[in-house]
């Protein structure tokens, strides 16, 4: 099956936690979120949407200086790393793929920050762009590849939130 793509315009930052939010509650264990963007864009706000959906109560902040930050409290625990700072080969040494296969850590939603810093990033993620759109508020493009993926996205994309499906 091909790249489906959901466009979702988002008013405010309230807006992309409240995407982040659905996805926290929606999303299965085993769940990778590959986001991009420039800086300001709302990724980090975005993670707190999911921090909150999933049910974290502690605050979630920018693992830009500790790279990964780990929350097990929630439905599922998030794992949210923050590649900004990193060269790929860098990105290549925190062996990230023991997060996705679950050979080592319980599975959960791994949400990675700055995902194209890395030379291989996991063939089941779903990848989350979000942009600042002139004149105020974001873009959220949103791809998946699989078919439960899909059916995710467009639960999650539905009732309340305005996505065109590309």
């Amino acid at each position: 099956m091909g790249d489906r793509v959901f466009v979702i315009d988002l008013l405010d930052a309230r807006a992309t936690q409240v995407l982040g939010d659905r996805l926290g509650q929606l999303c299965p264990p085993g769940t990778v979120l590959l986001l991009s963007g420039e800086l300001g864009s709302g990724k980090t706000t975005l993670v707190q949407g999911v921090g909150a959906g999933l049910g974290i109560a502690e605050p979630i902040s920018s693992p830009t200086f500790t790279l990964i930050n780990e929350y097990l409290e929630g439905r599922i625990p998030l794992y949210h790393v923050d590649l900004y700072r990193l060269d790929p080969a860098q990105v290549e040494s925190l062996e990230l793929e023991s997060y996705w296969d679950a050979a080592e850590v319980e599975p959960g939603l791994l949400a990675i920050e700055w995902s194209e810093r890395m030379v291989e990033p996991p063939p089941s993620a779903m990848r989350l762009r979000l942009e600042n759109r002139p004149g105020g508020g974001r873009r959220a493009t949103l791809t998946a590849d699989r078919e439960e993926q899909i059916a995710l996205l467009k639960q999650v994309t539905g009732d309340g939130l305005l996505a065109n499906e590309v």
